[in-house]
């Protein structure tokens, strides 16, 4: 196992439950980032920025932060005519948050977001699996070389896709987390189950730290998702990176409904389930990852919830379970917010 693998292990005996950060782009949002403005060319163009999103999510208290880096393969970056900069932004992403990680009065992980690269993959589309790995390559050399400590592959829906990325993770060095976005009537866009999650990459390399799932359409809905994965593999390392609540429209803007009590009600939740790593996505500020610290510190792990509790305590699913039927249509993604 790599130094950086031992790292996140070795936090993880350590603290038990560790906290990951909050939304990057909902944050950089309120910050003045413009829709269809790539988040990725403020590592150059507004460093402090994406140091102050990092700093602040230090502040209330994660044990893990991502790097502004999402977007930063070939594939995202031609949108915005920086295909020739891949190595340069996401080097840049990792550099920021590896500096405020290295400044923290205590342990902080610095991870490397790697995201989809938006293109379909042979027979669906026209992407080969190899041209995936080669563009998964790309960007984690750059997120290596700017001190990112672990390769945090989210928000993902096709197993191929994660394979990909978890074989780029392998071939540059660095340990590696996967998460599944379960946006699609409790499974990816692609129909991978939670309880599959394990063995999508689990004969790469050394295997991941961690896998788990991130986004999707609100906590509950995550928590749902967590309760297959744990079932499948209790002893497994489990992310769950929830949205803030559910969004909603506010004339033309977007506004989470989730409120720093329900999402501690969240996390104290997701380790009665069994999740080792838990954080927010979408709509998740500062505020309210400190108020899941607090839950976190403060709780000691309970009765495995089930899904009636889970809805008495955070409100109904927006889907239905994995194991509930066959699944809808659902958009893809664009970034995680």
């Amino acid at each position: 196992m790599s130094v950086a693998a031992h790292a996140l292990s070795d936090l993880l005996a350590q603290k038990g439950v560790l906290l990951a950060d909050g939304a990057t782009g909902t944050s950089l949002f309120a910050m003045g980032l413009e829709a269809g403005e790539a988040p990725e060319i403020w590592n150059e163009t507004k460093p402090d920025n994406i140091t102050k999103l990092h700093q602040d999510f230090v502040d209330a208290g994660a044990d893990i932060i991502l790097t502004n880096s999402f977007g930063g393969t070939r594939h995202r970056l031609k949108l915005h005519q920086a295909e020739d900069r891949v190595h340069q932004l996401n080097k840049r992403a990792a550099e920021i948050a590896r500096a405020v990680a290295d400044k923290a009065p205590r342990k902080v992980i610095t991870a490397g977001s790697v995201g989809p690269t938006g293109e379909l993959l042979i027979p669906l589309g026209a992407l080969s699996y190899e041209d995936a790995v080669a563009a998964f390559v790309e960007q984690i050399e750059g997120l290596k070389a700017g001190g990112a400590e672990v390769a945090w592959i989210e928000t993902m829906s096709s197993p191929d896709e994660i394979r990909a990325a978890a074989e780029a993770a392998a071939k540059v060095g660095l340990p590696y987390v996967y998460t599944g976005s379960f946006d699609t009537a409790g499974k990816t866009m692609m129909g991978l189950h939670p309880k599959d999650i394990h063995g999508v990459a689990a004969d790469i390399g050394e295997g991941p730290v961690a896998v788990g799932a991130n986004c999707g359409v609100g906590a509950s809905d995550i928590l749902s998702s967590l309760l297959d994965m744990t079932a499948a593999s209790p002893e497994a390392t489990i992310v769950v990176k929830g949205n803030c609540g559910i969004p909603e429209f506010r004339g033309s803007e977007i506004h989470y409904s989730g409120t720093p009590p329900l999402m501690a009600e969240y996390a104290r939740l997701a380790v009665d389930a069994g999740a080792k790593i838990i954080g927010g996505c979408c709509g998740t500020s500062c505020n309210h990852l400190a108020a899941m610290r607090l839950a976190i510190d403060n709780h000691t792990r309970g009765e495995r919830p089930t899904l009636e509790t889970i809805v008495e305590k955070i409100g109904p699913l927006r889907n239905k379970s994995a194991n509930e039927g066959p699944a809808a249509p659902a958009r893809e993604r664009r970034r995680r917010a």
